[in-house]
């Protein structure tokens, strides 16, 4: 099929539905009053035969039509068929569902399996995307299945569902989308929902998150449900939440976790976890293990098996899934002598970092700063001069020590700045003043903390200031220069990529808490 626009998709979901009387308003907007173009009924017949099949030629079509970089920003990256198919395997060996909830269903791939693997099941299907919700309705129709399903085209935390007499199952792929994007009207609704549970949450939690607090809420106890997503919050503060729920009232049961080298979203650096629950349970072991090939899957009934208790006193979950080395005698953790703190956000790279629109700028605001990976990695151990680095422009948020002339010019930059929409990004919004970037002191040690390699520790020979694409390391007590610099010796010769988040594609990850966990030697150790 090759579908070169979103109208000739939207022309050929409506002869696949046969009209339009169950559409949403949303879906009936996306119908123009004449046809883009006039199909065949060979093209309509050879597409109902393929989803008919099991296919999903709409929704290749669709992520053909629109960009990866589209898609993500929606959180619409659809689960390769493997991958559904083996979590259809496990929810059938939890028993016969009623009613099965996929509550981000783009083009149906999940519900589609359920409605084959459970020929009674009621379907419940929620989209919020209008188009991917008339591709859902056109793959239903051609199975035939219109109506034993329903399609809500809404947001997932708003739905509300009519009470069930047997076991419901949620599962499918909740869309990735990153708290910045979040309303905080939704931020509040997250932190009060979880409150409700006694749990603290973090309003930098994504909206894969926000789907499974609203799963609890509209579950009832023995409903199961699988959920891939993307596996960072096993580790991060913000994903603390969750791992709490899934030990209490969601009812963790089983994790397995696909290797960064399984690619379970094509386009994508993300390594995938999938989560499955069943509501309620609260004593059994939870069922964990590593996956490195999708072939591996084998319906989700392997793993080893890990008290609750355990991962109840683990600070973060991927050392139960991929156990470190055991700790050598004597050793100490980074963090014991260090406090990580991740370099400043700008909000707006190309607006703080200096060029040829900061000319006119005092030189005192612009502040040489690590800005880039590169910058640590090419300077190797030692980080000498600052000649070599960008500056990053740092006004404060009082500007009455500046002279007339200065103040001219700052004015000058902040409406060039205000144009082009720096009062206005999240990060920008949420400072004290916009235009006040607010860069950390300058670390005595840096290092990156993204990359297709370990991390590179470097001395800040120069007192540079560094933005996000690095981590400072600062002493909690103040420490010789000699024994930094041997410690920055030992680290780069000593830490691996393994001792961080490795995502798919080889791109490892170190957060602050990660880089404080490392285990180095003791200082009298060091110094030997």
């Amino acid at each position: 099929m090759n579908m070169q626009t979103e109208q000739e998709l939207v022309t050929l979901c409506l002869a696949l539905i046969e009209g339009q009387g169950s559409l949403s308003a949303a879906e009936k907007k996306l119908v123009k009053p004449a046809p883009f173009s006039v199909l065949k009924p060979r093209e309509i017949d050879t597409t109902r035969k393929a989803i008919a099949g099991g296919a999903d030629p709409l929704g290749d079509a669709f992520s053909s039509i629109r960009s990866p970089t589209e898609r993500r920003a929606a959180g619409a990256v659809y689960t390769p068929a493997s991958i559904v198919r083996s979590m259809m395997t496990w929810l059938g060996a939890q028993g016969t569902p009623a009613r099965v909830v996929d509550p981000g269903a783009g083009s149906g791939r999940f519900i589609l399996s359920a409605g084959e693997a459970f020929p009674d099941a009621q379907l419940v299907a929620v989209e919020m995307d209008p188009l991917a919700a008339l591709m859902l309705r056109a793959n239903l129709a051609a199975r035939g299945w219109t109506d034993r399903a329903t399609v809500m085209v809404k947001d997932y935390r708003e739905v509300k569902l009519p009470r069930c007499d047997g076991m419901t199952a949620f599962i499918g792929n909740p869309p990735y989308v990153r708290h910045h994007d979040i309303g905080e009207a939704w931020k509040a609704w997250y932190t009060s929902n979880f409150a409700d549970f006694g749990i603290k949450a973090s309003a930098l939690a994504g909206l894969h998150l926000h789907f499974f607090l609203q799963t609890r809420l509209l579950a009832k106890a023995g409903d199961v449900g699988a959920f891939i997503t993307s596996a960072e919050w096993m580790d991060v503060n913000y994903g603390s939440a969750l791992r709490r729920l899934l030990l209490n009232d969601l009812g963790g049961i089983a994790l397995h976790v696909l290797e960064p080298t399984v690619e379970a979203f094509p386009g994508t650096a993300t390594t995938a976890a999938i989560t499955c629950f069943r509501v309620g349970e609260t004593l059994g072991p939870v069922r964990v293990r590593s996956v490195d090939e999708l072939a591996n899957l084998n319906g989700l009934n392997k793993g080893t098996d890990i008290p609750r208790q355990q991962l109840q006193a683990a600070a973060r979950w991927s050392i139960i899934v991929r156990p470190s080395a055991p700790a050598t005698a004597g050793d100490i953790e980074l963090g014991e002598l260090f406090r990580v703190h991740r370099g400043q956000v700008t909000g707006a790279n190309g607006i703080w970092i200096a060029g040829e629109h900061a000319q006119g700028l005092p030189d005192r605001v612009k502040m040489p700063a690590v800005t880039k990976a590169k910058d640590l990695i090419q300077a190797g151990a030692h980080l000498n001069s600052a000649e070599v680095l960008r500056r990053v422009i740092d006004l404060p948020t009082d500007l009455d020590d500046f002279t007339s002339g200065e103040r001219r010019c700052i004015s000058s930059f902040l409406s060039w700045a205000k144009l082009r929409g720096a009062d206005q990004s999240y990060i920008a919004q949420h400072r004290r003043v916009w235009w006040s970037v607010g860069l950390k002191a300058p670390a005595p040690i840096l290092c990156t903390y993204m990359a297709r390699r370990p991390p590179q520790f470097t001395l800040n020979e120069c007192d540079a200031r560094h933005i996000n694409v690095a981590h400072g390391l600062y002493p909690r007590e103040p420490l010789a220069a000699g024994t930094m610099a041997r410690l920055v010796t030992w680290l780069n010769k000593n830490i691996n990529t393994g001792s961080g988040r490795t995502y798919a594609g080889g791109l490892t990850k170190f957060e602050p808490k990660e880089i404080e966990r490392l285990r180095i030697p003791s200082l009298e150790n060091l110094h030997t």
